[in-house]
């Protein structure tokens, strides 16, 4: 985890201006990876006191425009925020719980920006992911057989 110095300079070298509210959502993420916006609003206002959920989620949209998050959308989930950008990793979420885990890229780099036919796109980024059910939601499942 990064401190609120580091933080702050992340901000600065993306040319944005460092805020509480800015500094808290990016360490709300950073501990609680796959995290949903309202979930970081909540935590935000419990570090900050009164914070608007506008706010947040503007912060939330700066810094994944800027490249400081990942926005991640699986079907059927709100948006949910990482920290982790900018490599080639794959997500796994469970159909029943929505818990959702990192896995590297099964083949080690990026094939899968190598389109068939990018339609004359230029293509920067692929998102991944494995879906079924997690260990603990299987368990519950057997639990109920």
């Amino acid at each position: 985890m990064t401190t609120a110095g580091e933080q702050g300079a992340l901000l600065r070298q993306a040319g944005l201006r460092v805020t509480s509210p800015r500094l808290a959502v990016l360490d709300v993420v950073a501990g609680r990876p796959h995290i949903a916006a309202e979930d970081v609003a909540s935590l935000v206002r419990e570090r900050l006191g009164a914070v608007s959920t506008q706010t947040v989620y503007d912060a939330l949209r700066v810094c994944t425009e800027v490249g400081l998050m990942r926005r991640i959308e699986p079907a059927g989930s709100p948006a949910r925020y990482e920290r982790r950008t900018g490599d080639n990793h794959h997500h796994l979420v469970c159909r029943h719980c929505g818990r959702i885990e990192d896995v590297e890229c099964a083949v080690g780099h990026a094939p899968c920006l190598a389109a068939d036919s990018d339609h004359g796109f230029r293509i920067d980024e692929a998102e991944v992911n494995y879906w079924g059910t997690c260990p603990e939601c299987r368990a519950k499942q057997s639990e109920l057989v």
